[in-house]
């Protein structure tokens, strides 16, 4: 539920800061979305201040905007609601170096149960320095349609879909993303079936690439405020089994090419081939993503994306010209065992690499995996229903 309170739709400078979360599981497109909102607040002479948050370090979330030349902090080792000390220090630094008239949080995709440990301790401890918008949860409508049991193909376990229909369920605003993907009849039976599913929940859909459906999401959450309802009951104990279930790896190569080369190609090849490891397997792809920055260049980069077994890796951006020198920055997160992702992105680079006949060179600098720990949140306010 959300009401229109006195803050303008258009937002204006003064007014106290507005906090923005946009949540949604692993690959549903929120920081492209991040992007095209910041966008849009930057276009209303208002100044962004953006989060990301990750369980691990070194995100492509960070590099990606960043690049777009957003203010953006960055919260690593764990979600919002076990961080929500981290949270403020970010937003604090933001303060300190921009005074943003808006922040936009963008949790980790494997958390939920943001209204009851980051948005009501928001309120209850900085009182009115925040008019909070509400929850907007955002699905890749192919996985939200195997979800609901509306089409056939690769899904998650049963403890990993817990969380994805928990996310859902707390939501003010679900937000169908990449509406490209299906046909019309398609999207308006997903929209049914989401709003049967989930019906305290505004049912909107867009597409944050093209662009479409964007402006209604973006007024709404500009200009509406979060309303207090009864804290979401959820099981912490299948939410931590769901998280374990799947596997975090970050690594961060350096690219170095005897001569110039396409590094629009190596990305989508190097993708290509984790994506063909992974499905052999059957390791439940949740996303993968990359992102290759040349070492000479003002904010050139390529990003590429894969958000399950079946989709076909795409170019979100593109390298203007050859590359001789870059970094590389790699965050997977599958239904999988971290050490075998570990083995299968160390071989995969091997073999990229010897298949090129010494065009280039790609070495590991640093790598983490592991699986997530047990949620502890730092508040967790219960309004009785």
């Amino acid at each position: 539920m959300v009401e229109s309170q006195d803050m303008n739709p258009t937002m204006t400078a003064g007014d106290p800061a507005r906090y923005i979360m946009i949540g949604g599981f692993l690959g549903a497109g929120k920081t492209t979305a991040v992007g095209q909102l910041a966008q849009y607040i930057d276009q209303k002479s208002l100044k962004v201040g953006l989060i990301t948050n990750d369980q691990g370090s070194g995100l492509v979330d960070t590099a990606s905007l960043r690049a777009k030349g957003f203010a953006t902090e960055e919260i690593p080792g764990g979600c919002f609601c076990c961080r929500f000390n981290s949270l403020m220090d970010a937003a604090n630094r933001l303060n300190e170096s921009s005074r943003p008239d808006v922040f936009v949080a963008e949790p980790v995709g494997s958390c939920t149960d943001l209204v009851a440990t980051v948005t009501y301790p928001l309120r209850r401890i900085y009182g009115n320095a925040f008019r909070i918008a509400p929850l907007s949860v955002l699905v890749d409508p192919i996985r939200a349609q195997r979800i609901l049991g509306l089409a056939e193909g690769g899904r998650f376990s049963d403890k990993v879909v817990y969380i994805y229909r928990k996310q859902l369920e707390e939501a003010n605003v679900i937000v169908i993303n990449k509406t490209d993907l299906l046909t019309p009849e398609e999207l308006a039976e997903l929209e049914r079936a989401l709003g049967t599913a989930f019906p305290k929940a505004r049912v909107l859909s867009v597409s944050a690439r093209t662009g479409e459906g964007l402006t209604a999401w973006f007024e709404l959450i500009c200009g509406e405020t979060q309303v207090e309802e009864p804290t979401m009951q959820i099981d912490y104990d299948v939410y931590a089994d769901g998280e374990a279930l799947l596997g975090w790896l970050n690594a961060t190569i350096s690219v170095r090419a005897t001569d110039p080369i396409d590094g629009n190609a190596l990305v989508k090849e190097l993708a290509e081939r984790l994506q063909k490891r992974l499905l052999q397997s059957e390791s439940e792809i949740a996303h993968l993503k990359m992102t290759l920055t040349p070492l000479s260049g003002l904010g050139d980069l390529a990003v590429v994306n894969v958000v399950r077994n079946d989709f076909v890796p795409e170019l979100g951006q593109r390298l203007e010209d050859a590359l001789s020198e870059g970094q590389l920055i790699l965050n997977l997160r599958a239904e999988s065992d971290p050490e075998f992702l570990e083995t299968v992105v160390r071989e995969t680079l091997s073999e990229l690499a010897s298949a090129s006949q010494d065009k280039f060179r790609l070495d590991l600098d640093d790598l983490e995996r592991f699986r997530p720990g047990r949620p502890e949140p730092t508040h967790r306010d219960l309004v009785a229903s």
